[in-house]
Parts: structure tokens; sequence; C-alpha cells
């Protein structure tokens, strides 16, 4: 499938974006030294200028400040003739994976029955962000999230193949194509005359864009290039017509005159001879969804579908996955709402020792922690939807974070609802143990979660590096920069002396019952900050290195924006007397007493001397595992 392994590209990009920009060992500022980068690689002043001027909340939260504009009040961002668009949407698709789409069968067959995928077509299924001008049904990033979150809750396995086809697979022409690219491509895609996929995998490629090996070249004449190479694990691989490939091109510099090669994209049609595709893979879960290694011999490709001009393939990759990794966290929420439903119906009606289980307290609690989970991530996702469709343009921390967290809670919901169905749920007509096995695989795909917790950590550490550096600057001349290294100064004395060293407090932006959670959520953006100042100091460039420290900082990094989303939304219900209003607040006043615990507990994981002496056990202990090829331990019986 195209969306695993994809890892490679956050890899890329923190070699491209910290290691090129050097972090130098920094002091305390009262010996007037902070972070620094490179001399050879200085971010320009206007790039500078745009970083400082960052409106992204999870950006400014590793400066310890907040930065409100994207997450309060919680957006609302349809006018009265989208949500009218969207209800006349719901409708249909509900009833079509109610009485057409049978995921189970289509789970057995390993496909989506012919019949199946002409009905979607006829919903306009698979253009639902094309504009109307080019066929397709042009809803919005909100209308969109809604819609895959239908999907979500009722076959995972369409909803690969649908996203493969457009969260990624001509998302490259819609965020990229000329005028002319996408008149040629866009109708026929929307109305799924035609299927699209992503081909970024290879199988030589390892953790890094760079090892890509597919390779096009331009010809004699420079009207077209001819690629050759192969992508694995490609979703819709074996049925697509379109393909967005990317392949390395030799690039010559025009100021040096040396060419080197550099990643380029390309729009590939399947009729332009020489495509051709292995047989379905045999996959633990979504099994509807066509995975396939697909095949370049000699494709000639004319310059006209070069995508977003040569060179520039890493970018416009890196542009597809940020921008249609918010429907991931929609669609999970939809998932995690059957897993809830199944659970519930089930602990109402199950007796045990003379009652109903939803009365014991494990089952309340588990219920409880679903419930919760499924709250936040909805919270995220629909944030991080109307953050795109009010045209932030960063975005990526958020929908990183939404994206970790759906997929990991959405696993805990789905296990949990196996759990207190018991043996029932292990039967496949509950539907669980299929969801399970679809689920997996969202921890894997779009990054993975261990790689995206890196990519939160180092994109906000470079950010708050560029204020750092700015005060290196002011320091060189303080006459000019008295108010700047005041406030710095200032700032610091404060939280010597444990009190607020920003002002930073969320309780103006709060319903008045959630006061206490935003105190919460106020000293852990403080402690975050000085702990991301910390680090810096400490390990300067060395930072990069240090994953065991930078996975828990993306920990409590998770955690903050997940109780500031819910909040927000949590405030917005209240003020407008919901229903649901004090059910709500009671969940998010629960999540944000434990997350607050959890912030601190990460926080102080990434610098306390105890926590250091795990981490050289880890590396101890992995070390020796591998040098002995798998467990180093004599066994219990001597033998």
């Amino acid at each position: 499938m195209a969306q695993m392994l994809r890892n490679r590209l956050f890899n890329e990009f923190i070699k491209s974006n910290l290691a090129k920009k050097s972090i130098n060992n920094c002091a305390p500022l009262t010996q007037q030294r902070c972070f620094s980068a490179s001399p050879k690689t200085q971010v320009s002043p206007q790039q500078q200028q745009h970083d400082e001027a960052s409106q992204s909340f999870g950006m400014n939260l590793f400066r310890g400040k907040i930065r409100a504009d994207q997450v309060f009040p919680f957006p609302k961002v349809m006018n009265e003739d989208e949500e009218s668009t969207l209800r006349m949407l719901v409708g249909p698709s509900e009833k079509f994976f109610t009485e057409v789409n049978d995921a189970l069968k289509n789970d057995e067959l390993e496909k989506i029955p012919d019949d199946v995928l002409n009905e979607m077509k006829d919903l306009g299924a698979f253009g639902m962000q094309v504009p109307a001008d080019y066929g397709g049904l042009g809803l919005t990033n909100t209308q969109y999230a809604r819609m895959t979150e239908i999907c979500g809750a009722s076959d995972l396995g369409v909803g690969i193949a649908l996203g493969a086809h457009q969260s990624i697979g001509f998302k490259g022409i819609s965020l990229f194509g000329t005028p002319e690219q996408k008149a040629k491509y866009l109708p026929d895609l929307a109305s799924g005359k035609k299927i699209a996929a992503f081909c970024l995998t290879e199988p030589s490629a390892g953790s890094d864009a760079s090892s890509i090996r597919s390779r096009a070249v331009l010809s004699d004449d420079k009207k077209y290039y001819v690629l050759n190479g192969s992508k694995i694990w490609i979703s819709n691989g074996g049925t697509a017509e379109v393909f967005t490939v990317f392949a390395q091109t030799p690039v010559t510099n025009k100021t040096t005159g040396k060419t080197k090669d550099k990643v380029t994209a390309f729009i590939v049609e399947r009729s332009f001879g020489g495509v051709t595709n292995g047989p379905p893979e045999k996959k633990m879960g979504i099994k509807a969804s066509n995975t396939a290694e697909v095949y370049f011999e000699d494709v000639k490709i004319p310059v006209e579908n070069v995508l977003d001009g040569v060179g520039k393939g890493f970018k416009v990759a890196m542009k597809i996955l940020n921008n249609g990794r918010f429907g991931m966290g929609a669609a999970l929420t939809g998932t995690m709402k059957f897993c809830l439903k199944k659970a519930t119906e089930h602990a109402a009606q199950r007796k045990q020792f003379g009652r109903e289980i939803s009365g014991f307290g494990v089952i309340q609690e588990k219920l409880t922690r679903m419930a919760v989970s499924l709250y936040v991530s909805e919270a995220m996702a629909y944030m991080v939807a109307a953050n795109m469709d009010q045209g932030f343009q960063e975005f990526q921390i958020e929908a990183a974070i939404s994206k970790i967290f759906a997929s990991e809670s959405a696993w805990y919901c789905a296990d949990e609802a196996l759990q207190i169905l018991g043996g029932m749920g292990y039967m496949r007509e509950t539907g669980i143990e299929k969801v399970m096995r679809d689920l997996r695989i969202f921890r894997i795909f779009e990054g993975t979660n261990d790689i995206l917790r890196l990519f939160i950590a180092l994109t906000g550490i470079q950010y708050s590096g560029i204020h750092l550096r700015k005060l290196q600057k002011a320091l060189k001349n303080p006459t000019s920069n008295v108010g700047l290294l005041f406030d710095a100064g200032a700032r610091r004395a404060r939280r010597m002396v444990g009190l607020s060293a920003s002002g930073n407090s969320l309780i103006p932006y709060v319903d008045v019952s959630l006061t206490a959670s935003a105190q919460q959520v106020g000293k852990a953006i403080e402690d975050f900050g000085a702990a991301v100042e910390t680090l810096l100091m400490k390990h300067g460039e060395g930072i990069i290195e240090e994953q065991m420290v930078l996975s828990r900082l993306a920990n409590a990094a998770i955690d903050t924006y997940a109780m500031v989303s819910s909040l927000s939304r949590a405030s917005k219900s209240l003020e407008e007397n919901s229903e649901t209003a004090e059910h709500e607040a009671e969940m998010v006043t629960f999540f944000c007493n434990e997350a607050a615990e959890r912030i601190a507990l990460n926080l102080e994981a990434t610098s306390s001397s105890s926590s250091r002496n795990n981490y050289n056990m880890m590396t101890s202990i992995a070390d020796n595992i591998i040098k002995s090829g798998g467990h180093k331990a004599t066994h219990p019986l001597g033998f």
C-alpha cells in the first residue's frame, strides 16, 4: 500500500530541515550564549519572519506560548448551504453502507464487488473534494471529514480504497496541477471512471527519500521522460489508471553547473505503456483494498506531466501527506463509534452474577475511557479540518497529533470492545475482529506513529530554536533590544521562583466550569516551553539523536493539544447550552486530570537522571539482543 513505510519522508524532513540547521551547544542566557544555527545555513529573514509569526498552536507550544488563533473558539466553518449539502449526503451514504456494502463479504472476497463500486461512483464518492467545475462534489475539508467518518464506521477497507484514490492518489494534481493537468485528469478521476494511486515506497528504499532508485531521464528531444523502476505496497496498485509517481531525475544547478539527482513527481498513465503490476498482496487487514507492486519499464512520460517542476518531488510528497492526513483522524472516530456502540449494547444486555455487567466498575472504566478517547479524537480531527478550511497554512504538527492520537485510541477502543464482548467479540459475525485487523495498519502508514513523534518534536524544536537565535542576536546589541531581552529575562526569573513565566492562561477562552482544567493546561504549556529550552541548552545539535527523549516530549505535546482541543469543544457546547454539554464537560475534566499527570511525567523524563539511566540501559539491552540475534538469557531449565 502506498502509505506504508512513509516514514522515509519524515526522516528526510528531519535531515534536510534540522541536521542542516545545526543546533550548537548552548549555555544559559546569563552567559550570553544560546541556540544558534550553523552560519552556513542561516534561515532567510523572510523565512524567519514567517516562522516567528506562526499562528500554529503546536508550533508556539514549543516556546511555552499560547497562540489561540487556531483553537479558540472551537471553529464553526460551514455556512447554511454547506450544512444543507452535507445533510443531503449523509443519509444516502449511511444507507449505502447499511443496505448495499457488506464489509464482511468484501473482507472474504478480498475485493470490492463491481456493483458496489458502481454504487459508490453514482454517489460521487470518488470525487468528494474535486471542484464542481471538474465534475466533483466540491466538498470542504470539514464536509469531507464527516463523510470519511461514515466510511470509517462501516468498512475501513473501502475507506482505504477511496482515500488512496483521492486523499493521496490524485491529491498532487489538485494541489499542484496546472489548469491543463486538472482539466485533463480530474473529471475522469472524480467520476471514478479512472482510479488513482500514490507511488512512493520501493523495494530497496530504506527510511530515506534520497534512496529512491526509480529514475526518470529526459529524452534527447526533451519531449518526455523515460521512467524505470518499481514501487511496492501500492494501494489501488492493481486497479489504478493514473499514478502519482516519485522518481530521481538529474537536475543541473544553473549557478554552479553541477548536476545532482533530485526527486521529481510525475503524473503517469497506465495507457502510456510499460506500466504493469503484480498480484494483489495478502494482508492482515483492509483486504478489500487492492494492494500490489507496480512496475515501470521504459515508460514515456510527457514533460507536461511533471508536477510542480523538476526536482520538487519531496516538497510535493510532504504537502500531499500533510494535506491528506486529517481525514484519517475523522475516519477513525467513526470506527470508535462502531466499537463503543457494540460494547455498550452488550454491556447493557449481558448479565453475570445476577445483574448487567454495565454495573461493574471495571466495565464502567472501559466504557468511560473509550468514550473519552473518542470525544478527544473527534475534537482534534474536526479542529484540524476547520483550520484548513479557515485558510491556515501551518497545521502539520496538529495533523500529525490527530493521526497519532486517533489511530492509537481506535486500537484501544477496538481491543476493549472485544474484551467487553468476551468470546462473542472474538467471533467473526460481530465485526470487531475484522476492525482490529483493519486498524493495525493505521499506526504504520501515512508516517509511522514513531516517526511522526520525532517529526512533531523536531519541527517544534526547530521553531523554538529560531526564537532563541533571535535572542542571541539581540544580546550582541542589548541597547537596541532592551524590550526583547527584558521580556526573556523576566520570564526566566519568574519561572525560577515558581511563578508563571509568560502569563499563560486559557481561562479567558473557556467556560467558567472548566477553569481548573484551563489552569492545568496553562501550567503544562509553561512547563513544556521550559523543558524545550533546557533540552536545547543541554544537548545542542545532539538533540536530533535523543529519540527516547524526543518521543516523550512528543507525548507531552500530544496530550497538551488534546486537552486544548477538547476544552475548546466542550466550552462551545456549554456556551450553546447543548443537551450534552454537562456530560462533555465531565469527560473533558476527567481527561485533563489524567493528561496533566502524564505531561508532568513525560516532561520530567526528558531530563531526569533516573530516566537517562533507563535510556542507557535500553540501548545496552537492545545492543545485546541484536548481537545475539534475539532473546539473550539462559533458559530457566538451563538447556
